[in-house]
């Protein structure tokens, strides 16, 4: 009889133990959801995106910014696609988009929100979240101000939309706002090298072993093409046209009062703290937090601002 009983617990010892096995690999399953790889066109381009997470979901759309594109959330994705469906495309000019010759495509962004316009029309999207980053900032705006009706919250990092944000290292930029000059374009072509990729991500991060190398050098490929470098001075040159818009921007978050949380590292060289606070001026529902790094925040915090995205996205409206 006893020996009976050793062999009944463990048989249920083994069955608990595979049980707690199984419960693990599917919340390991549901967290490091599979990511698709795919393209559609719109606006004549052939726009590459990546797509995880249950498609019944709701959706957050991951606008990226410069130089970089959807790779740079390489790591969030898998943090938000257990309960969410996530869509991150790359802008024209970037990643693996199509990136016609300047001469040949009209490097805007309302353009690149005319593009990001019929993206979302081709995928058939009704309702999303969109985190915007950056260049995908003023382009999530856009999409707002013409979709209001889609949008159930925004997450901004490090994505401007009051000059309080803009540093001093925009007086270059702005010189050539001023006066459309050759030498004041050939000016910013150091922002296109290796040295200027690189200090986008290390400025003011004090940990820069959680820099992937992989990161700034994936960037760099795609800006060292040939056609690259008169494309991103195109939209450098048109960036002032975002903060024409940025009154706009601001009466849309005072009309519509979206749900915001903007999330930033807060020793950022382009986009200031005093940016992400100014949210709060004409949102009530922005919530500011503030992270102790540099302008690609999710390099070195993405478990903590991915898990402060999950609570915010709690929150929304269906």
């Amino acid at each position: 009889m006893k020996k009976i009983k050793l062999a009944v617990t463990i048989i249920v010892a083994g069955l608990i133990t595979n049980l707690n096995i199984m419960a693990q690999s599917k919340n390991q399953y549901v967290s490091a959801a599979s990511i698709h790889y795919r393209y559609v066109n719109a606006n004549g381009l052939n726009v590459f995106y990546r797509e995880a997470g249950p498609a019944d979901a709701p959706t957050i759309l991951l606008l990226h910014g410069y130089p970089t594109s959807s790779h740079m959330f390489r790591d969030l994705i898998p943090i938000l696609s257990g309960k969410y469906h996530v869509i991150a495309p790359d802008l024209p000019g970037f990643g693996y988009t199509d990136a016609p010759d300047h001469t040949k495509f009209n490097y805007t962004f309302d353009n690149m929100a005319k593009t990001m316009q019929e993206f979302i029309d081709q995928l058939s999207l009704k309702r999303f979240a969109i985190y915007v980053f950056d260049y995908g900032a003023p382009t999530g705006f856009r999409l707002a101000l013409a979709n209001p009706e889609k949008i159930t919250g925004i997450i901004s990092q490090n994505g401007n939309a009051y000059v309080e944000g803009l540093s001093t290292g925009w007086n270059p930029i702005q010189r050539y706002w001023e006066h459309d000059t050759q030498e004041n374009r050939d000016a910013l072509r150091s922002f296109l090298t290796l040295e200027g990729t690189k200090f986008q991500y290390f400025t003011g991060v004090s940990n820069t072993t959680l820099i992937a190398p992989e990161s700034y050098t994936f960037d760099q490929h795609f800006l060292d093409r040939p056609q690259s470098a008169d494309i991103q001075l195109d939209l450098l040159r048109d960036y002032k046209t975002n903060v024409a818009l940025y009154p706009k921007f601001q009466e849309y978050f005072r009309t519509y009062k979206p749900k915001l949380l903007a999330v930033w590292g807060n020793k950022d060289p382009f986009f200031l703290p005093p940016g992400a606070e100014a949210y709060k001026k004409d949102d009530p529902n922005a919530i500011v937090k503030f992270y102790d790094t540099g302008h690609f925040a999710l390099e070195t915090h993405v478990n903590e601002i991915g898990h402060d995205i999950l609570d915010f996205l709690a929150t929304l409206p269906k």
